[in-house]
């Protein structure tokens, strides 16, 4: 346990271009320094989140308890909040282990509390899930989600869309996409399409068939139901989720209708010629882009009836974009589907993305497959750490509607000097600091909450 509280080996400085006659060196001999300050601004959210904990809780631990130093809460504690921090590999973990402000936030002293979790005890924490576990975790995200409201919705829509996780190494499961042009996993975000909040990610090799996709929705659906069973659901995707056997499922439910994308064929480009000439003319007499949305109704050979499909077109001097999307609510206004409903799947679009690219998501580092979905449930909950604070707490700042990236750069990745004392830890932050309002800000904010 000795050799567990050394410090990283120490190099040699760097010598740095002189300043007038004196010279400059670089060396990481500061003392009890940290460049993540502020992470302690989600210390008590996340305690009072207790998603870590919860993850943790559905996890066996087959490891002798008399020999176990880190617990499993503390390990997905950990990860959620390097991840959060950017620090997405567990690699990270062998310097920021002795991270002042990293001990800190499992309320431990800065100087002589243990470090956290080394890289090999968080990769074999990781690489022994099983598929049942998985499943647990799922519900764990799933539950939170529900957990989010104070009182039933009256209307939520369900986003259902597929990214591109690239693999390298070759990966279980991983499969050649011809859309993507490579090896790849096609990680399932699942949002809720007005308030952005994230339910679940699923880690799939491949688009789901019809028959799975209606399994995934009928579990989905009877969970919700359970919860909030007055609650209006629309079901919203792009054209590959529009399956004849899942709208048939959802025609038949109370309180359940979708919005899907449809793809095009010889009958809708027929149907949408005069639209496509209107938005031309007008795109050309106002020199701008023009759209341009119809409703009519169409029966593909392998539908059961006739059904409401919305034409959206958009002409500019580029030319036209021509879009259908088939929905079963038949009294509703045809711009309100188009733009308000359908159009609106761009900012789930944008929150997955963000969720890749900002928390790195997209790293698919373990071979096993069970292992590379463990992470991806980590880095949602790092995605479920953040996000209310962006929305909530940032809200009258620059950063409210910024990226996580951003916010990590801006806001957590902050250099400070941690002392203890007898009676007192002080986390000192540079007299500088451009983001000091901000903090002073959330802390109160969060008191206030707490005292509520």
């Amino acid at each position: 346990m000795q050799a567990a509280l050394t410090p990283p080996l120490h190099l040699a400085p760097l010598h740095l271009a002189p300043v007038g006659a004196k010279a400059v060196e670089l060396d990481c001999d500061g003392g009890r320094l940290s460049s993540d300050a502020g992470l302690v601004l989600r210390k008590a959210p996340d305690e009072q989140l207790s998603l870590p904990h919860n993850l943790a809780a559905v996890l066996s631990d087959p490891r002798d308890p008399r020999r176990v130093h880190f617990p499993p809460r503390d390990l997905r504690k950990q990860r959620v909040l390097q991840m959060a921090a950017g620090d997405e590999e567990a690699n990270d973990a062998h310097t920021l282990r002795h991270d002042p402000i990293c001990k800190l936030l499992r309320d431990r002293l800065p100087a002589t509390g243990a470090p956290w979790a080394s890289q090999p005890t968080l990769s074999r924490c990781e690489n022994r899930v099983s598929r049942t576990e998985l499943s647990r975790m799922a519900l764990v995200l799933v539950e939170q989600f529900l957990a989010a409201y104070v009182r039933p919705p009256t209307l939520i829509v369900l986003d259902v869309d597929d990214t591109e996780a690239p693999v390298h190494g070759g990966p279980e499961q991983a499969r050649y996409d011809g859309y993507y042009g490579g090896y790849c996993c096609l990680p399932r975000h699942r949002y809720e399409g007005l308030s952005g909040r994230l339910s679940t990610t699923i880690c799939k090799a491949k688009r789901c068939t019809g028959a799975q996709m209606l399994a995934v929705l009928t579990r989905r659906g009877k969970r919700l139901r359970q919860a909030w069973p007055h609650t209006l659901l629309i079901v919203r995707g792009d054209r590959h989720f529009a399956d004849p056997a899942v709208r048939q499922w959802i025609e038949a439910q109370p309180d359940l209708s979708y919005v899907t994308g449809l793809t095009s064929h010889r009958v809708l480009t027929e149907l949408a010629r005069e639209i496509v000439e209107q938005a031309k003319r007008a795109s050309e007499r106002d020199g701008g882009k023009s759209t341009r949305c119809h409703s009519t109704r169409s029966q593909a050979g392998t539908w059961s009836r006739a059904r409401r499909v919305v034409i959206q077109v958009e002409g500019s001097a580029q030319g036209g974009n021509t879009r259908f999307v088939v929905t079963d609510r038949e009294y509703a206004r045809t711009k309100v589907l188009s733009q308000h409903i359908d159009g609106a799947r761009g900012q789930a679009a944008n929150e997955s993305k963000d969720h890749k690219r900002s928390l790195q998501s997209e790293r698919t580092s373990c071979h096993r497959f069970e292992a590379n979905q463990c992470r991806l449930f980590v880095h949602s909950a790092a995605y479920v750490l953040l996000d209310p604070w962006r929305r909530e707490g940032l809200k009258t700042t620059p950063w409210a509607a910024a990226t996580m990236e951003t916010i990590q750069l801006h806001v957590l990745k902050l250099g400070a000097r941690v002392q203890a004392c007898t009676a007192w830890i002080k986390i000192s932050l540079p007299s500088s600091c451009p983001v000091a309002p901000v903090l002073r800000r959330s802390l109160t904010l969060w008191a206030c909450v707490r005292r509520a």
